[in-house]
């Protein structure tokens, strides 16, 4: 299957030092894993080869419901659809008519998507700020998280706010692959109705359940 996250205080934050900022980054990350229990927003991903040559662009919508809830809908350049429930991840690709799933604690793990829906930062992850002379750039508080874990299935992961509203997340995984998520619309607390996690494969779909 095809390969399948602004207020006052964002003024704020952009009005301080870089170094002031940056020192806060980890810290904001920490916030908005135990405060914002809702979200959703439209997302870009891009996809870079290792080798930076080669670049697939996509893009859809994201919601999330702590805990361990979350949908992606990607509706460019193909129909794909991954849901959370708590209990599963499935993911349905439309051209395929294809659903699988499996259960939430092997499919994700120390995964960003376990991370945004409601992971466990500390003991999962080694948190630190990026630089100042690499985030400077896109006017951005980026913290670098990395796995704790030397297996998985992606190296590390960068996650970037403005000011307290998450802005992008990078993904860097076994093979060198980078995958850049931005976010656009974010929102957060907002009311989520419970069926939008819950996922029915279509009549006539294959259905394959690990």
């Amino acid at each position: 299957m095809k390969s399948a996250l602004a207020n006052l205080s964002a003024a704020f934050a952009l009005s301080m030092p870089a170094t002031a900022a940056l020192a806060d980054s980890v810290d904001t990350l920490r916030d908005f894993i135990r405060d914002v229990k809702t979200g959703r927003a439209q997302f870009t991903q891009t996809v870079t080869s290792p080798d930076g040559a080669k670049k697939k662009t996509s893009s859809g919508s994201f919601e999330f419901s702590r805990p361990n809830r979350f949908r992606f809908v990607y509706v460019k350049p193909f129909e794909q659809v991954i849901v959370a429930d708590g209990q599963k991840v499935w993911i349905f690709d439309a051209d395929l008519n294809q659903a699988s799933s499996r259960k939430f604690s092997s499919a994700l793990g120390a995964t960003p998507a376990a991370l945004l829906a409601g992971g466990s930062l500390d003991k999962d992850f080694e948190l630190a700020p990026v630089p100042a002379t690499d985030a400077a750039k896109d006017g951005l508080a980026w913290v670098q998280a990395t796995p704790k874990a030397k297996d998985g299935a992606f190296k590390s992961m960068r996650v970037a706010f403005r000011g307290k509203e998450l802005a992008a997340v990078e993904i860097v995984d076994a093979f060198d692959q980078r995958s850049l998520l931005q976010f656009s619309q974010f929102a957060a607390g907002v009311a989520i109705a419970a069926d939008a996690f819950q996922f029915r494969p279509p009549p006539g779909a294959d259905v394959i359940e690990q």
